[in-house]
């Protein structure tokens, strides 16, 4: 359903009939919401999901983008806010985990938990280089080589799987490819480029669940491993083997979705609210 959130109406997607505070998941960048939703139908067996694409995503729009990994972070804020829902757990991969950092330091009291997978707190020269190269044909308009070098994020099994090429394939439209998705998608690799919140994360008080895959190239372990170690009480889970990429949550999600699940399970024990 489009909802309107002051700066355009945002596609939100809302799966799962059970009560209690919703799982709210943000996409990585250049990521359609349709790449996700088999892990959400997964998540909504158990808990209420909310998600949406970026704006200017998928069926989204965008009068105006918002600056950064901040802005990025009011949108989410907004689609909360149309939704009445007080508070949720955060789930986010890559730019999306950049998003629920920034908007679990400004907005506290609207977050109940954190799960941050395929994070970073700060981007490094390694991670300059490669989102520099990444984002480079989006601005030249070379969409097919644009969308063919995402499966950097994924392992090298997974992009040799004949019927991961075809899933792939069949998504293909869901891809960003009009002038104003390319436009969102440079933004986002811009926001990417200076994501930075190193000095600012023990700041946050929400609990938090980090995952990371051993093998990810986009956003290497010791990255999730100095994000957990800067949130008090974070908890780091490392994935490792075969499709430990930085997509481990979609190519591992038997593993993933469990622990995601008793994370959230482990703060209902707690008696956080």
């Amino acid at each position: 359903m489009l909802l309107d959130v002051g700066r355009g109406r945002l596609d939100v997607h809302r799966l799962g009939e059970r009560g209690g505070e919703p799982l709210l998941m943000v996409c990585a960048t250049a990521q359609p919401w349709a790449l996700w939703e088999p892990l959400a139908q997964g998540f909504a067996q158990y808990v209420p999901v909310i998600g949406y694409d970026h704006p200017g995503l998928g069926a989204s729009e965008a009068d105006e983008l918002r600056s950064g990994v901040a802005g990025l972070a009011e949108d989410a804020l907004a689609v909360l806010d149309a939704l009445g829902v007080e508070r949720a757990v955060l789930l986010g991969w890559s730019l999306g985990s950049a998003v629920c950092q920034e908007l679990a330091l400004a907005h506290p009291e609207r977050v109940s938990g954190l799960v941050l997978w395929g994070t970073w707190a700060t981007t490094d020269a390694y991670q300059q280089a490669l989102f520099g190269a990444l984002r480079h044909p989006w601005t030249t308009g070379d969409l097919m080589t644009a969308v063919s070098l995402l499966a950097l994020v994924f392992s090298p099994e997974a992009v040799d799987d004949p019927a991961f090429k075809a899933r792939m394939g069949a998504l293909l439209p869901a891809f960003p490819h009009t002038a104003e998705a390319v436009s969102a998608v440079i933004a986002q690799w811009d926001a990417d480029l200076v994501h930075d919140t190193a000095d600012r994360l023990g700041q946050v008080s929400a609990p938090t669940l980090v995952v990371a895959g051993e093998r990810d190239i986009v956003t290497p372990p010791r990255h999730g491993r100095a994000v957990a170690e800067a949130i008090s009480d974070a908890r780091l889970e490392v994935l490792t083997g075969p499709g430990s990429s930085h997509a481990v949550g979609l190519e591992r999600a038997e593993e993933f979705v469990p622990l995601v699940l008793g994370f959230l399970q482990s703060r209902a024990t707690a008696g956080v609210h």
